[in-house]
């Protein structure tokens, strides 16, 4: 890592974490790293929707809450088992795929001679890098293959080629029925305002009321726009970000802000596009490229999923540069291993709280985190029309993604450290005074939740 992003970490209020993670390595879907099958007793059943799409019991234990994820994990490997696989710590990966930045023509050729075969390559503009997938050579191990490949062009970063799950759930897929609420209005008093924010995540459904106060401009599934549910609710809630303290009451509890700014711009990049193999590590640092070259300064990614070297040099790449990575922390539980991106240095990593600023039970916990938001007793949009409750930390970090958009008007190193300093002193301080390794250095967009929805009630 440069000494320029080194500097930057103290001032994010981050904790270095985990190194380079080479080879999948900490960070796995389950405290010992095994998927040998699924848990018995997870004790998922009736009651509230976590952001895998699972009925979650109130009494749900911790290790219930890492299982969500694995056993979904599972049933995705079993569905495709042709296309998908486990690295040896238990992460998921596209089967017999291998990443990697930098190689060299050299390097590439004797990669080749040992077996190796090229599946696609691209010069990646705004990480000036290129990134190669390979295929490994038939019969030999992931773990083999990719010891293999780092001896034979060690100057180049390889990994497997992880995949990285939506850190949240659409209503529709927990059983929750979508509401059909009148769109709120942006009244006599809005403003004009040119920023860009970036989505790295599921497409985004462009006719959706909530969003039509933002210019979408797309990236991925071969220039087709592919809506999805986590995608578009995330993007729903960059609007309420956007927003000041007006609202549109949905329920007692749930709130919808109108927005009260207009001339944003929503780059939204689609790394799933509905396939089996979506949210490979290939596809997320092509996506992270592709907002690079087009200069957003601050990039949400509501995703999670193990350390991974090529996407950690892409990210340090995107930082050096003066981009701001907002990413959620992820709903394994408080005792569980860090994830990724958000755990990485430098990245501004948001965990949730409920309509009473306590964090959530499923949150993540650790020094790296940054800020939290609302992220319970909240709505986002639905599809294919309306709002359905969500919760989770995926639904939380674009809060601060775009308070940290409306300060930041470029990608710039100093700027950027201002934006987060900014926001560091408009944060409510929760838990423990100062930062903590719950709630950060507070919560972002807590005193506006409270005034919106006192203000809507008050109607």
């Amino acid at each position: 890592m440069t000494a320029a992003l080194l500097a930057l970490v103290p001032i994010l209020g981050l904790a270095q974490h985990g190194g380079m993670g080479g080879g999948g390595g900490g960070g796995g879907m389950t405290s010992g790293g095994s998927m040998s099958g699924p848990a018995s007793g997870s004790g998922m059943s009736n009651g509230m929707s976590n952001e895998m799409g699972t009925r979650m019991a109130p009494s749900t234990g911790m290790s219930a809450l890492r299982d969500a994820r694995r056993l979904h994990a599972e049933a995705l490997q079993q569905g495709h088992r042709d296309l998908l696989d486990f690295d040896p710590r238990g992460d998921l990966i596209v089967r017999n795929e291998l990443v990697g930045i930098g190689a060299t023509t050299q390097g590439l050729a004797v990669a080749q001679a040992a077996g190796f075969v090229i599946a696609r390559q691209s010069e990646l503009e705004g990480l000036d890098a290129n990134v190669v997938v390979l295929m490994a050579p038939q019969g030999l191990s992931a773990r083999k293959a990719l010891k293999r490949l780092r001896e034979l062009d060690p100057d180049a970063v390889y990994d497997f080629n992880h995949v990285y799950f939506k850190s949240g759930t659409d209503a529709a897929a927990a059983g929750v029925t979508a509401s059909e609420p009148a769109s709120p209005s942006v009244g006599d008093g809005q403003k004009t305002l040119a920023r860009r924010v970036g989505l790295i995540d599921g497409g985004v459904e462009p006719g959706h009321a909530a969003l039509r106060s933002l210019t979408l401009h797309t990236h991925g599934c071969n220039g087709t726009v592919v809506p999805s549910s986590h995608g578009t609710a995330i993007a729903s809630r960059l609007v309420v970000g956007f927003s000041d303290a007006t609202s549109t009451m949905i329920s007692e509890d749930l709130y919808v802000a109108a927005p009260t700014i207009t001339g944003m711009s929503l780059y939204v990049a689609d790394v799933y596009c509905d396939a089996p193999t979506g949210g490979s590590t290939d596809a997320v640092v092509q996506a992270l490229a592709w907002l690079m070259q087009q200069d957003v300064p601050v990039i949400n990614v509501s995703l999670v999923g193990p350390p991974n070297v090529l996407l950690q040099r892409a990210i340090e790449i995107a930082l050096a540069r003066g981009h701001l990575i907002v990413a959620a922390v992820g709903n394994d539980g408080p005792s569980a291993p860090p994830l990724y991106p958000a755990a990485y240095p430098g990245v501004v990593a948001v965990t949730a709280v409920d309509r009473a600023d306590k964090v959530l039970i499923e949150a993540g916990r650790g020094q790296f985190i940054a800020f939290a938001a609302p992220g319970a007793d909240i709505d986002a949009a639905s599809l294919p029309s309306g709002y359905s409750p969500v919760r989770g930390t995926s639904f939380a970090a674009p809060i601060v993604a775009s308070r940290l958009a409306l300060r930041l008007e470029r990608p710039d190193r100093a700027a950027a450290e201002r934006a987060v300093s900014e926001l560091v002193t408009a944060a409510v301080d929760l838990g423990r005074p100062g930062r903590d390794s719950v709630y950060g250095n507070g919560c972002v967009g807590c005193a506006t939740r409270d005034v919106a929805v006192e203000a809507a009630r008050a109607r």
